[in-house]
């Protein structure tokens, strides 16, 4: 594979720059249309159901489906697939537990929703912090990807490469707001559910179409232990954690949780979530033939030679089944899933920041429309300067990895918050911002502590402890605070409050 630096791969530089004249042709007519703050943060609530389901595949998958989890298969074996196992689980989890109250009780964020049921500043404060704790390290994988992607492209450096990437996503949202980033992501899912399938297929081709017999050539490469789950590959304990971080962490995240309030009612937003359901099943399956064909044709060190979080494993392995037109092609197709997916964090970010930081808790409600869409504005500069930082900062990890931390931190601060508020009529404002700061300063902690930076990233000989993905003790500890602080402040007030959302929602009644 060309070198970056040695100029721009024809190929991928002919269909990258594609892409990005038809993006800007959508975000030219999405900016036509977008007239206010609801046009540009949530789309105006008129998604529909198929355009939802597929913007939500897209949300999802993104960097990590298409590069990361490939990745991690190819350069460990089916325990790579730790993370898409987890998150499959997860989407059921949103479907019946969560999609139908978040649509009732929101508008624009999860903060939205908390607010409805506890009513006081301090709990949109903390959901807003731990909201955006996860979308920056959604964005900094998707800088990552992006960035290594470009790199590869066009033959620029890959802080050139980041710094192109957010340009391009800072036109875009500017432009375009939540209109443009649904329409672009319904666009790119299905271009990337086609491409990974065409990718799969002649995988299969190369081995007679038996996948009994790609799963030899793998174990034949690197031993049998590649074709079974093994929890020394990435630890025991983080096995655990990963695994039980990605089944909750996939039902709590912001950007994903934000396309309930794109949707005109409940009913919308159920049916999209059993469409993206399927979708991410079907793509799952098609990830793990990649990454084994990846593992099995191309090779674990002859991917890490390239970029040894693994993430080129799809670049690579295309270049080798379709030659280098095929690998502009799929290397463009993952570059414009990873910009899409940016663009959605990007927004919710944005709506965190404009919506509930400032229009809220600064202006205390008082900020009007156009005061509103200008701040928005705003914060999405700030945003995608920061998502630049952190890819620069992060450059060579692993983004599926990644995921998993992201994925974590979501599930120890949103999920036991949302599910408690929902669910639990004792629960207190105090409960709520004791778990979630909870949650979020173990996670932080745990994760400052892990081997991952401690080793990797500072280089130091050890760590303070052997976990990587603190949700398997975040989590259970944010949920034991919750419960505990809200029993020692529960106060009637609460409970008739409660009463009164579960009167509202019976009757059909939708906040905002």
């Amino acid at each position: 594979m060309q070198a970056a630096g040695d100029g721009a791969h024809n190929p991928a530089a002919l269909f990258f720059g594609l892409f990005v004249v038809v993006s800007l042709a959508i975000t030219w007519i999405a900016a036509r249309r977008t007239r206010d703050t609801a046009d540009f943060l949530v789309a105006g609530g008129r998604v529909g159901t198929l355009q939802n389901g597929l913007a939500l595949t897209g949300d999802f998958l993104a960097a990590t489906g298409f590069l990361g989890i490939s990745g991690l298969i190819a350069l460990i074996g089916f325990s790579g697939a730790t993370y898409s196992i987890g998150a499959m689980v997860g989407w059921p989890l949103m479907t019946f537990l969560l999609a139908e109250p978040l649509r009732r009780m929101g508008r624009y964020t999860i903060a939205d929703v908390l607010m409805y049921r506890l009513d006081a500043p301090s709990v949109r404060l903390l959901s807003a912090i731990g909201s955006l704790a996860v979308l920056l390290m959604f964005s900094l994988m998707s800088m990552v990807g992006a960035g290594a992607l470009v790199r590869l492209l066009l033959g620029l450096s890959y802080d050139a490469s980041v710094w192109l990437v957010g340009g391009m996503m800072l036109v875009y949202v500017l432009l375009g707001g939540m209109i443009a980033t649904t329409w672009v992501q319904t666009i790119k899912c299905v271009v990337m559910m086609g491409s990974a399938l065409a990718l799969a297929v002649m995988v299969l081709a190369r081995f007679g179409f038996s996948p009994g017999a790609l799963f030899n050539a793998a174990a034949a490469r690197n031993g049998v232990g590649v074709l079974a789950p093994n929890p020394n590959a990435i630890g025991l304990w983080d096995f655990l954690s990963a695994g039980i971080s990605s089944v909750i962490g996939v039902a709590s995240l912001p950007h994903v949780l934000t396309r309930f309030f794109t949707v005109p009612d409940t009913r919308t937003a159920r049916q999209s979530l059993v469409i993206a359901t399927g979708l991410i099943g079907l793509n799952m399956l098609i990830i793990f033939i990649v990454g084994f064909g990846g593992m099995a044709l191309v090779g674990s060190a002859a991917i890490r030679a390239v970029e040894r979080g693994g993430n080129m494993t799809i670049p690579l392995l295309a270049q080798q089944l379709g030659g280098p037109w095929f690998l502009g092609f799929i290397a463009a197709v993952a570059l414009a899933t990873i910009l899409a997916s940016f663009c959605g964090l990007v927004m919710t970010g944005v709506a965190t920041l404009s919506h509930d930081l400032w229009g809220r808790l600064v202006r205390g409600g008082r900020a009007g429309e156009r005061e509103q869409y200008l701040v928005a504005k705003i914060c999405t500069v700030g945003f995608c300067l920061v998502g630049v930082f952190l890819g620069i900062t992060f450059q060579g990890q692993n983004i599926a990895f990644l995921s998993g931390l992201a994925s974590s931190i979501a599930a120890s601060t949103n999920f036991p918050a949302l599910v408690l508020a929902i669910f639990w009529r004792r629960f207190t404002a105090a409960g709520a911002v004791a778990g979630m700061l909870t949650g979020l300063l173990a996670c932080l902690l745990l994760v400052w502590m892990s081997p991952f930076i401690q080793m990797q990233m500072l280089g130091h000989a050890g760590a303070p402890i052997g976990l990587n993905t603190p949700g398997l003790i975040a989590i259970p500890l944010a949920f034991v605070v919750s419960i505990v602080v809200s029993l020692l402040t529960a106060r009637a007030s609460d409970a008739a409050r409660f009463d009164a959302v579960e009167q509202a929602m019976a009757g059909g009644v939708t906040h905002g």
